[in-house]
Parts: C-alpha cells; structure tokens; sequence
C-alpha cells in the first residue's frame, strides 16, 4: 500500500492543485484537489488486462473545465426546485445553473474550488481526507460549514467514501461523488447498454418535465425502473426514449437510513468486471450519461451519449422543499455525516 502526490497544476489565481495517487490491494486511484476529483481508477481484469474505468480527461486544463466528472458535489448535490427553499421562516435564494432550478451546488459549486488534503494510512487501507471550508451565505445557503470527505482504497479492493460536514446553522447538505464509470474500460469506445444492473430499490421518486420531484414515491415493479433482478442498462431504456434523456431518476434504497447496506451490483459481460455498492443515504441517482456527445476524454478517447453511467448515493433531490421526505437539514447538534463503499471484483 501506498500513497503519493504531485503537483498537478496551476490554476489562474495562482493556487497550486495537486495529485494523489491510491494504491492497494490490485487497485490504483487518483484524485485532485480541485473538487476532490476521482481522476482514474485502474482495475485489472482476467482476461482483458487492466483499464481505466472512469471518464475524464487528459489534462489539468480539461478538469478545470469540468463540470461533474469525476467531482465531489456540495453543498447540495442533485437539484433544488425554483432555486430557493424556506427555513426558520426565512427563504434562501440560490442561483438558477438548471432552468428555473439549482443543481449541484450552484454558480460556483464544491466541484469547482481546491480542497485542503492529507493523506494517511490504517492498517487496512490508504486514505486522503479532503477539507474544505464555505462561509455563511456562500451560493445563498447558510450557515458557516466545514465539509470534509475521506477517500480511500483497501486492502480488499474497495473504494471507501466518507462525508461528514459541520454547520453552525440549520443548512440543508447533501455530498456525493459523481464518478462516470464505464467498467469495460474508459479507453474501449465501448457504451453501457450491456452492462448488467441490480439495484436493490423497490421505489422511485416520481419527477415533473424539469426533473423536480413531485412529492411521489413509486415502486418500480413492471416499469422500465425495475432493476430488483439483474438486467443489461440497455434493456428498457428505449421506454424511456421520449423523455429524450435515458435514465437520471432518483431511487429509494431498500432498507434502514443511516445503516450501511446494498445499493446496487454491476457486471460488465466484456470484462467481467463487477462492482458492489452500499450507502448509508436514502437514495440512489442513476444517471447513464444521456447528454454526452463527441467529448474528448484520456487520451484520444471520444466520450459519446451512454459512456458510462453514475450511481450517487445521496439524500433525495429537492429534499429542502418536501416535507414528507427524509430530511436532509443539519446543523448545531447534528451533524452530516454518511458513507460509501464500492467493491470491485473481476
């Protein structure tokens, strides 16, 4: 096991961005300290050799430009309706980067400032954990908070996530990483569609025409949202075709909020790559990478529509405004605090 760092780049302010690099078990991950950004993951396969399996760039420059890749979301990650919310009695203004709507944190989001980092090591894996402060009023939310995020690789091949935050004032938070996964290999001009899926959701959250929930909890039995059994991404998207977006829906994870428990399992035929996920959140964005068009990505590498595909574990989008759901607010006495794991096998 080890860790190392370098220097990544430079951006205009003159603020140095550097690079740490993970290494355990038969995993590799790299992450900058611009957004706490997932840069690759490199997992070996039986038969195919070893792949990056996450979408990105090439250059410092290209991650400065992006927008999610890879990135860690706050202060609130999916979308808050109508870009405002109400608490204490008080509305909260925040600014419209979706519509009419807010998502992933706004104008000037986590994903886009340079986190504090420090590595560290247990003894059965090798961590970084990523600081970053957000003053009262930062992108309209309030409160003073102190976010940080621990990233690490184990012994047993696993990625373990953990995001807790401080606030000095009740503010909703919602973090996640918003990784493109593509487990045949991000370099394989390959798309998603074959890629198996389960995900251990008996419900979703029903979404109006700018994907606000409408306060509705659905189960997904017999629609093109089921994914209790095990079936290619590709399958049922075609139903979905008239939405013109393939799947970026919001599911209820099976079982108690707060325990740590399955999420989802992903098998690629191609590679025979497989990942595990378990999550502590309430929910589970799936997102198959709908918008993408001729990005260019590692190496030559062109990105096209279903790429890759996202799975956020995170408290359910809009959450400030719905009442009926999980709450997603913190502050003094209660602390944000969740965790992730992805395991992987090949």
């Amino acid at each position: 096991m080890k860790v190392s760092k370098k220097t990544f780049g430079l951006l205009s302010n003159g603020k140095k961005v550097h690079l740490y690099t993970l290494k355990a078990g038969d995993l590799s991950l790299s992450i900058s300290t611009l957004g706490a950004t997932w840069t690759s993951l490199l997992v070996p396969s039986r038969s195919k050799g070893t792949d990056d399996i996450l979408l990105g760039f090439s250059s410092f420059d290209g991650y400065v430009e992006n927008s999610y890749y890879g990135v860690t979301v706050g202060r609130f990650a999916n979308r808050i309706g109508g870009a405002k919310f109400s608490l204490g009695g008080r509305d909260h203004y925040l600014f419209k980067n979706a519509g009419e709507n807010t998502l992933h944190g706004g104008r000037m989001p986590f994903s886009s400032r340079v986190w504090k980092a420090e590595a560290y090591e247990e003894p059965d894996g090798v961590f970084v954990r990523f600081e970053l402060k957000s003053p009262d009023g930062d992108e309209g939310f309030p409160g003073n908070l102190l976010a940080a995020v621990s990233y690490g690789l184990t012994k047993s091949n696993e990625i373990v996530a953990d995001y807790t935050a401080k606030v000095d004032a009740p503010c909703p938070v919602n973090l996640t990483n918003h990784a493109y996964y593509n487990l045949a290999g991000e370099g394989r001009a390959m798309d998603v569609l074959s890629t198996e899926l389960k995900l251990y959701c008996p419900s979703y959250l029903e979404v109006d025409e700018t994907l606000i929930p409408t306060g509705k909890i659905l189960p997904v039995k017999n629609t093109p949202l089921d994914f209790q059994i095990r079936k290619p991404i590709g399958r049922d998207i075609g139903s979905l075709a008239s939405t013109g977006r393939g799947y970026d829906h919001c599911f209820v994870v099976d079982g108690e909020i707060g325990k740590l428990r399955p999420f989802a399992e992903v098998y690629d035929p191609f590679s025979g790559r497989s990942m595990r996920g378990f999550t502590t959140q309430p929910g589970l964005q799936l997102y198959t990478a709908n918008s993408i068009s001729s990005l260019q990505g590692k190496i030559g590498s062109v990105y096209e529509k279903y790429g890759a595909f996202c799975l956020e574990t995170q408290h359910y989008p809009d959450s400030p405004n719905q009442s009926s759901f999980p709450s997603a607010i913190f502050g003094p006495g209660q602390d944000y605090q969740e965790r992730a794991i992805f395991a992987f096998d090949w």
